[in-house]
């Protein structure tokens, strides 16, 4: 059993990772820690974990832990998962781990000279929903891919929360403009070689609250949408000369919708659904980031695959400030 820290007491920790890991085959949550000792130990109590630490410090110098989860603002992932790596801990960190892809450069670093797994976190990767769209892409269920579109969107515009604080990371893109990057590129294993953006900022806040994005793989196009002040809403399509396939609720099924794809064919005379009950995405995150520590072979989320994610929302930052294409 691969035994974890969690650094901090933030809410998709509290909410969705800790019970993943608690409910999972092969790992547990045997620390939590906090700069707060009660908020620790409250955390800890309500999951039965052993052991509660009042700093962050303390735990990564314990070795009542294997490897640690990172929940923190956006702005501190660097500095925590380099500070985790070198205490010879595995890092599973959320995403983005980080704000531009050069600073993941330190973290393969740290990575290769304390022979760790350091893995950003997109639950999504290790869904069975995303594999069957590989799958079908693969299998040429649709033909010819040349067109890729997609949303995600919802409303917040709540001044104490780290996604409307610049200084802590805030902001749409980095929230969830990954995610129809990282999926697109999971599913089809290209690269996008320039984009074109249009990015509003909240007068505010100074954050990102809206951007439309497209993304040119050579191949086909990615065109998608996000806001953190439009109503909810989560589509991905896939769009071929033989079909397309539509994901429901692509990224967050138990808060936009049921966890499924249509395949569609070319003439829409015949559709196929795929239904994924109760996949457990955060479940199957943690149990294959699991093994991947103990040397298991297993597909993972790799630093490299997290700079070439940045590497495209860096872009598309750069793009939102000039009329026409930038590389990426």
């Amino acid at each position: 059993m691969l035994r974890f820290g969690i650094l901090s007491t933030a809410k998709i920790g509290r909410e969705l990772v800790v019970p993943a890991i608690q409910d999972a085959e092969n790992c547990v949550v045997t620390a939590i820690a906090s700069r707060d000792l009660s908020k620790a130990r409250a955390m800890a109590d309500r999951f039965s974990v052993p052991h509660a630490f009042g700093s962050y410090e303390e735990m990564l110098a314990s070795d009542l832990i294997d490897a640690v989860y990172i929940p923190l603002p956006t702005s501190q992932h660097v500095e925590w998962t380099i500070k985790a790596a070198d205490a010879g801990k595995h890092v599973l960190c959320e995403k983005p781990i980080a704000l531009k892809a050069s600073e993941i450069d330190a973290l393969i670093a740290a990575r290769d000279r304390n022979k760790v797994l350091v893995s950003e976190a997109y639950m999504v990767t290790y869904s069975p929903v995303w594999r069957k769209v590989r799958e079908l892409l693969k299998d040429g269920a649709i033909g010819r891919l040349r067109h890729v579109q997609g949303a995600f969107t919802y409303f917040n515009r709540d001044p104490g929360n780290m996604r409307n604080i610049p200084e802590l990371g805030g902001g749409g893109l980095p929230d969830i403009g990954v995610y129809p990057t990282i999926t697109t590129r999971f599913v089809t294993g290209k690269e996008p070689l320039r984009v074109q953006a249009t990015t509003e900022r909240d007068p505010e806040f100074g954050t990102d609250i809206y951007s439309s994005v497209r993304a040119d793989f050579g191949d086909f196009e990615l065109s998608f949408y996000i806001s953190t002040q439009l109503a909810a809403r989560q589509v991905m399509v896939f769009h071929g000369d033989k079909g397309f396939i539509e994901v429901k609720s692509p990224f967050n099924a138990d808060r936009y919708g049921s966890e499924e794809l249509e395949l569609t064919n070319q003439n829409h005379s015949q559709s196929q659904l795929f239904r994924f009950q109760d996949a457990r995405q955060y479940r199957l995150e943690a149990e294959a980031f699991s093994r991947a520590a103990i040397g298991e072979k297993e597909e993972i989320v790799t630093l490299e695959n997290s700079v070439n994610n940045q590497k495209l929302i860096d872009a598309i930052y750069r793009a939102s400030e000039k009329d026409g294409w930038e590389g990426v």
